[in-house]
């Protein structure tokens, strides 16, 4: 939640509350501010044992931690057996190289791909022949 605060935002951070607060109420402070998160703490991990208990013992694995979408798809992604071969087709998938091959057949370096693109109407210039300039349509 914090990780992306520095050092020097933290000293003053904690410059502010001094001039703030004061250096003699800022350790009650700081003692106010520990026992309500304490609070806080017991209270949520009370009620996930209680939802744990009403939920029974079919659920007795379940973490609230699979709640959020992202673990919980990377979880069912990473058991499902039957999606290998598509995690096998997206690691043998090297787009740089996709890129670099049209890129290539663009300006005429590179051979252009063995099968033809259904899409493509006309074909590439050959790389000694250059498309004519118009210096009015710039």
């Amino acid at each position: 939640m914090f990780s992306d605060i520095g050092g020097l935002e933290v000293v003053t951070l904690v410059i502010l509350a001094v001039l703030i607060w004061g250096p003699d109420k800022l350790p009650q402070l700081i003692q106010d501010i520990s026992r309500f998160i304490r609070k806080i703490r017991t209270f949520s991990e009370s009620a996930k044992q209680d939802i744990r208990s009403e939920l029974g013992p079919e659920f007795k694995d379940f973490e609230f931690e699979d709640l959020n979408p992202k673990t919980f798809i990377r979880k069912q992604l990473s058991e499902n057996h039957d999606l290998k071969d598509l995690q096998e087709l997206r690691s043998s998938f090297d787009l740089r190289k996709e890129i670099d091959e049209v890129a290539g057949a663009v300006r005429g370096t590179a051979p252009a791909p063995a099968a033809p693109d259904p899409l493509r109407k006309r074909e590439a210039p050959e790389a000694a022949e250059r498309p004519p300039f118009d210096a009015d349509a710039t």
